[in-house]
């Protein structure tokens, strides 16, 4: 079988073994990486993803795009919008740390009631780097651009849907660089090294 041709299932189990790795802090990432592109086979994962932590969202800053993993299986893809380079979104592993139906916007002094012209929609997630998390715009055509102020914008049926699939304590990272765990998340063919 070509590379281009790898099956889904073998992407997919390289994948949750390099979730696995990736989520205990370990480092063979790299190696899951070149054991795809050279068709090795893999042993069966060593390592297993901590409980609370069986959901993961990857958000990839370069592709504006968000993954939902759970289980190590990619659920689903999303366009987003990600900072823009004045404020850029922050890079790095976070949790879930609240959850918000209808937020009230509120920032310097100025306060936005729920409905259609609040800038973070109708649903906040919340992560674990104070002032950030996943919402909803008034401004839908900002999706696919570097254009918030930090935060991971979806458009509102896309945030609603994750919203409800996504509970308080999930991991997510967000990635500055399209690497082999963005590479994997997304389904593409991995380049050989």
């Amino acid at each position: 079988m070509s590379k281009g041709k790898q099956s889904l299932s073998k992407r997919v189990w390289v994948f949750a073994a390099a979730l696995a790795v990736s989520m205990s802090g370990g480092i063979a990432l790299g190696q899951a990486n070149h054991a795809l592109a050279s068709g090795e086979n893999l042993p069966q994962p060593q390592v297993q993803a901590p409980a609370h932590s069986r959901r993961l969202i990857l958000v990839s800053i370069p592709d504006r795009k968000l993954v939902l993993i759970e289980d190590g299986r990619v659920k689903r893809t999303y366009p987003v919008a990600v900072g823009k380079p004045s404020t850029p979104s922050p890079a790095g592993q976070f949790t879930v740390v609240r959850r918000v139906s209808d937020p009230t916007y509120s920032h310097h002094g100025r306060v936005v009631a729920p409905g259609a012209k609040n800038p973070v929609g109708s649903r906040w997630m919340g992560l674990s780097a104070k002032g950030y998390g996943i919402h909803g715009t008034n401004e839908p055509n900002s999706i696919g651009k570097a254009a918030s102020h930090g935060c991971i914008r979806m458009e509102k049926a896309d945030l609603e849907e994750l919203y409800s699939l996504v509970q308080m304590g999930d991991a997510v990272e967000i990635h500055a660089q399209h690497d082999a765990a963005v590479t994997l998340a997304l389904g593409e063919v991995v380049p050989a090294i």
